[in-house]
């Protein structure tokens, strides 16, 4: 059944008409034109009739394979029509969000997509996929199939994924999610090393003064990331002298100035704390060592919210028995976990926490947050949030 409408204009009586649209059967065609035909022609009046023209019908059957080819092609829109309207639709049409593995996240993310506007369907039948099991990364390979596009890890960090990330298909991480949880932390593992909170929590006894102000202090921030965009605005009531040192010096805002990571050793003698909150990569592997100990200030304190494998966990080791670096604020450690028995364990100048400045309770409504937005995007084809780079590792 195809259907249009035929206008006779007043100004041409010879006119057959134009196609409008709107419906009827097509037997009706012959009898139509035929009315059409024998009526009186007016210039004053437009003849409206609404007939199936065969011809229209024709070419709209032989169309038809261009028309499901933007169903079946979401990436390539049909050709006549607006692309982002031919997107929308394919999207809508095709796109499939699975959530897997089983695990105690997995209802709290499967609430997410459907707060994202769609439904979760098996992973047999998705084109994307929600990781919610960041303990049991083994399992990934094994779940991900070629008629997956998209795949959303759940943790900033991608180094348990890493060798397994492709080109063949998008990758999203939690890059920027967890980051003001863990600026808090950072913030409350650095006053508590510059307060003494550490030694003092250890005490059987009365003991005497120690302490600094984090007031004016010089910190020194390894990362321009997400995590040091919320930590700029924590220290700011501080008054703090605040550089960031990242892959390029381009200015960042709240900092007093930035630089790269080459300019690291001219840089640590005057701060007084060191915070590392970077991606660890090999060009960031061990980046504070021996050298780098031993140009901090005996009163400088390390804070690390990032990865264990940023320090020389030995050359730190030495450092806090020389008492050659103030102390020492940890959120992760190399190895991870740290063995019962580790000398840093008793380090009097040494905090562990054991990597919870973002608690998993903390990070699934963050995270859930961050995977309602990336499904809207989804299935809109709109650009998504917190790409990883496969080729910078982070």
């Amino acid at each position: 059944m195809v259907g249009c409408a035929v206008v006779v204009s007043p100004d041409d009586p010879d006119a057959t008409g134009s196609i409008v649209g709107d419906s009827i059967m097509q037997a009706e065609a012959s009898n139509a034109a035929a009315a059409i035909t024998s009526a009186p022609r007016r210039r004053s009046h437009i003849v409206v009739v609404a007939v199936v023209c065969v011809a229209i019908a024709s070419a709209l059957r032989s169309s038809a394979p261009a028309i499901g080819h933007i169903v079946r092609h979401r990436s390539r829109p049909y050709e006549g029509a607006k692309a982002e309207e031919s997107s929308v639709y394919a999207a809508r049409m095709e796109r499939a969000v699975a959530v897997e593995p089983e695990c105690w996240r997995r209802a709290g993310l499967v609430a997410a997509v459907e707060a994202g506007g769609t439904t979760v369907v098996p992973i047999e039948d998705a084109t994307a996929l929600i990781w919610a099991d960041p303990q049991n990364p083994q399992l990934l390979p094994e779940t991900v199939h070629d008629g997956l596009d998209w795949v959303q890890l759940p943790y900033a960090g991608i180094e348990p994924f890493l060798h397994m990330l492709d080109t063949k298909r998008i990758w999203t991480c939690g890059k920027g999610v967890y980051a003001r949880p863990v600026a808090e932390a950072a913030l409350a593992m650095t006053l508590a090393g510059f307060r003494n909170i550490v030694a003092y929590a250890r005490e059987t006894s009365w003991s005497g003064p120690v302490g600094q102000n984090l007031h004016g202090a010089n910190v020194l921030i390894l990362g321009g990331g997400g995590i040091t965009e919320e930590l700029l605005p924590l220290l700011a009531p501080f008054g703090c002298t605040t550089t960031v040192l990242r892959r390029s010096a381009t200015p960042m805002d709240g900092a007093s100035a930035t630089a790269t990571l080459d300019e690291l050793d001219a840089l640590l003698p005057a701060a007084d704390v060191v915070i590392l909150a970077l991606a660890l990569t090999p060009e960031t592997e061990a980046v504070i060592g021996a050298r780098q100990l031993e140009l901090m200030k005996p009163t400088s304190w390390l804070v690390n919210v990032a990865r264990g494998g940023h320090v020389d966990t030995d050359a730190l080791v030495a450092a806090l028995e020389a008492e050659s670096i103030g102390g020492a604020a940890l959120d992760v450690t190399d190895p991870e976990p740290l063995p019962d028995g580790h000398p840093l364990w008793t380090s009097p100048r040494c905090l562990i926490t054991p990597h919870v400045a973002n608690t998993p309770e903390m990070g699934l409504v963050l995270l859930a947050d961050r995977v309602t937005e990336n499904v809207r995007r989804y299935m809109a084809n709109d650009e998504l949030v917190g790409p990883a780079d496969v080729a910078k590792g982070y």
